[in-house]
């Protein structure tokens, strides 16, 4: 059975760092690429940043390109994003969500994954 849990969403200040942890279960860790996206209230899913099964590739939305990293750790089945510099406009449920297996290559399309974390909100006040 697959599972993705969220965990490190909060309330921070413009300017400063969140960590978001997504802990995956089920299936081989380093066989599918994985991804975040978020959902600000009102608007539709948006896609944040992805990675590769073995880590080797990432790509970002323009949003956050410099300020979001996004990492895995196989010895963990977690993947990571650190988010820097945080804006009011981060201000949104952020999603972690991974490909089947066999699925290697990193997406930004959100209808390429299939497996999808319960969120975690994370809020930046001015």
């Amino acid at each position: 059975q697959v599972q993705l849990v969220e965990s490190g969403g909060g309330l921070v200040q413009a300017g400063g760092s969140l960590r978001l942890s997504c802990a995956a279960s089920g299936g081989t860790f380093s066989s599918y690429a994985m991804g975040w996206f978020r959902q600000a209230p009102g608007k539709e899913r948006k896609f944040v940043a992805t990675i590769s099964s073995t880590g080797s590739y990432t790509y970002y939305a323009d949003s956050v390109k410099g300020r979001f990293t996004i990492s895995r750790d196989s010895a963990k089945n977690t993947v990571y994003l650190q988010m820097n510099s945080l804006k009011p406009e981060d201000t949104a449920v952020y999603y972690c969500a991974r490909r089947l297996q066999g699925m290697d290559v990193a997406t930004p399309i959100g209808s390429d994954y299939n497996y999808w974390g319960q969120g975690t909100q994370v809020t930046v006040s001015s």
